[in-house]
């Protein structure tokens, strides 16, 4: 072990993952890449690598248990320590609820984005709290505090996500373990690419907002180094936060005619 800080990062391959993978390489971690598609997340630890970092591929799948204690255990054989995880792993899909399919839009949804996160937290657990030290930062989505239409099953996701970051802070908080929530709009990544969505408008996440992977990446970090129970991103995201506490009426008007009724062309 080189006394670097080691950091598992699941949904490595693309998107928010890969860039924050390069970031906390760029910092001096020793990140450990996980995620299913195995050349991506090769192809990004050699290219690190290459530049004097230190990163691991671990091929990952975590709607699987076993393979998720496999990465833990790999992590703890060839690092010795885990300091971070970082929850990221995720999709959604853009669709009204009737039109989804039990299994593979909606049963997948709550694995990966809900159990994904359970399952890889509670394997690392007992290494960090052996060691009385740790940070677990989940990814949620503004998602979690005010839920689109369209966006039924990941925002009921994202809410668990939230949810389950507060209780889990107040659990491990006496052995010295932080437990971060981010919750980003938009971003410019292929996520969008994997919703399925067919609508005409951006209503729901106007382009003027949208985020890209490296800021994301780079509030990531920010929080490993200033410790804070939640990130909203954009910051101008809070007022659609309060506005959907103080006047939730008001918000299920506008949407419903700036986006329900036009898409569903009534």
């Amino acid at each position: 072990m080189s006394g670097k800080l080691v950091a598992i990062i699941t949904g490595a391959s693309s998107g928010i993952g890969a860039a924050t993978a390069q970031l906390f390489a760029m910092e001096g971690y020793h990140v450990v890449l996980a995620a299913r598609r195995e050349d991506r997340i090769s192809t990004l630890a050699k290219e690190f690598n290459s530049q004097g970092a230190d990163a691991l591929a671990i091929q990952a799948d975590v709607t699987n248990r076993e393979s998720i204690q496999a990465v833990v255990n790999q992590t703890l054989q060839e690092c010795g320590q885990i300091d971070l995880l970082f929850n990221n792993a995720g999709f959604a899909r853009q669709m009204w609820l009737e039109e989804m399919d039990l299994v593979r839009d909606i049963a997948q949804q709550v694995q990966v984005n809900i159990m994904g996160v359970l399952q890889t937290t509670q394997a690392v657990l007992p290494h960090m709290i052996e060691r009385r030290s740790g940070h677990i930062i989940n990814m949620s989505s503004m998602a979690g505090f005010v839920a689109p239409p369209t966006y039924s099953i990941y925002s009921t996701t994202k809410y668990a996500v939230r949810g389950f970051s507060e209780a889990l802070r107040r659990e491990v908080g006496v052995w010295g373990i932080e437990v971060s929530g981010i919750y980003p709009a938009s971003v410019a990544t292929e996520f969008t690419d994997h919703t399925e969505g067919k609508f005409r408008s951006d209503f729901l996440y106007p382009k003027v907002f949208q985020l890209s992977a490296q800021k994301v990446a780079k509030e990531v970090l920010r929080v490993t180094r200033s410790p804070k129970q939640t990130v909203i991103l954009p910051r101008i995201m809070h007022f659609a936060k309060w506005m959907n506490i103080l006047i939730p009426g008001v918000i299920d008007w506008i949407i419903e005619r700036a986006f329900v009724r036009p898409e569903r062309g009534l």
